[in-house]
């Protein structure tokens, strides 16, 4: 087994954490947080501040004698909720990481929003601090749907941000949630057409599933409701793909869906295993140093991270080099989830392993054997739309 030295790969992405939202969304286990007061001033200049320290690092820091300033393909506005950032934080995050970094000449910025009132105020702010590309948490045009998901919106103001982000921003994405409770097929498909004739650039599409310590595993512990089968759930998968696919946009990961050339580069970044940068109360990170890729943690608690920025530029928690195993681990975990699939040399450029010694070959020959598995003809390694369906089961069996 051998830990391989990593060249230094495509431009970087940014991820940018703001921790609080309005409300706590019943299904909601990300690292968000409800303040009745937030300092946004200093929050904001607590963001600029660890953006400074990591491009210091990268600097000082990067392998091969590739010192200086790293390209950067991206930049997401994350949380939480950051469209309750004010616009001029967004915008001096955004001066800054183009002054620090070398901008590719269509460097993608988006930023998520709700659909409520205010949020919608402020897109236009967004679109002059600097945003081309806007994520709405729509989640579903249905009112019942709104009010068991803890939605601050209703369908009017979900219909309202979907026209209004369109005018304003060149790009645009939404997501919506599916195998809600008693959930019906033809239901579903309406909901998709509808939210599809209003953006049908991008969507992302997550189910319902109930996560440990939020208010719905409580609720579902007790009987409170129940979620579709997994025979339910999956001809709603279904009918996504068919219902996006007559506004032309296709399953280019398992759980997105966009026009060709729409999709996030973003996100590409963290499935295509290239080098991110995470700023924010518990934003995580993987950067090619000398000493190889890193994996660095930071404090999740806002107020602690504050805290720990202000008084030493950081506030990184935790640090590992990884092996040539977790790289490859990590690399086909992402990268089996793209439709276009893994590269057979990228991965072991990026790993120092080659695919025979990253995958289990009989597990390797059962799945192409079943068909959740193939070989493309660009020679890559790619989930078939049944393997995509697969996937959860399938990883952990087939990565050494």
């Amino acid at each position: 087994m051998r830990d391989a030295p990593i060249s230094l790969p495509e431009p970087l992405a940014l991820y940018v954490h703001w921790p609080f939202c309005a409300s706590k969304c019943p299904y909601c286990d990300f690292n968000s947080h409800v303040r009745e007061r937030v300092d946004v001033a200093r929050f904001g200049a607590a963001l600029r501040r660890e953006l400074e320290y990591e491009a210091a690092r990268i600097a000082t820091a990067a392998p091969g004698g590739n010192a200086g300033r790293r390209r950067l393909g991206s930049i997401f506005f994350g949380g939480g909720t950051p469209s309750l950032m004010p616009p001029e934080v967004v915008e001096g995050v955004i001066a800054d990481a183009t002054r620090l970094f070398e901008p590719v000449p269509d460097l993608e910025i988006t930023l998520e929003a709700n659909p409520t009132s205010v949020e919608i105020g402020r897109l236009r702010d967004f679109r002059a601090a600097g945003v081309n590309r806007a994520s709405l948490g729509v989640q579903s045009l249905e009112a019942e749907a709104l009010s068991f998901l803890g939605r601050r919106h209703d369908v009017a103001q979900a219909v309202a941000a979907l026209e209004a982000a369109r005018e304003i921003f060149p790009r645009l994405s939404f997501d919506l949630i599916y195998a809600r409770p008693e959930q019906q097929e033809s239901a579903w498909r309406a909901e998709l057409r509808r939210a599809l004739s209003l953006a049908a650039d991008h969507l992302s599409l997550y189910q319902l599933t109930i996560e440990p310590g939020t208010r719905f595993a409580t609720e579902h512990a007790r009987g409170a409701f129940a979620l579709p089968e997994d025979d339910a759930a999956a001809a709603l998968y279904t009918a996504t793909a068919e219902e996006a696919g007559h506004f032309g946009l296709l399953p280019y990961e398992v759980s997105n869906y966009a026009r060709p050339g729409a999709e996030s580069r973003h996100n590409l970044a963290y499935w295509r295993y290239a080098d991110y940068i995470g700023i924010g109360a518990g934003a995580h990170q993987r950067l090619t140093l000398r000493e190889g890729l890193v994996a660095f943690r930071r404090h999740r608690g806002p107020e602690e991270w504050l805290a720990r920025v202000e008084a030493t530029g950081h506030a990184v928690t935790a640090t590992e080099t990884l092996s040539s195993t977790d790289r490859a681990r990590e690399a086909l975990l992402m990268g089996l989830r793209l439709s276009e699939g893994v590269d057979p040399a990228r991965i072991e450029a990026r790993t120092g392993l080659t695919l025979a010694e990253a995958l289990e070959p009989e597990m390797l020959e059962a799945c192409l054997a079943e068909d959740y598995l193939v070989w493309t003809p660009e020679g890559r390694l790619a989930a078939t739309t049944e393997g995509r369906l697969r996937l959860d089961l399938m990883l952990p069996a087939l990565l050494r």
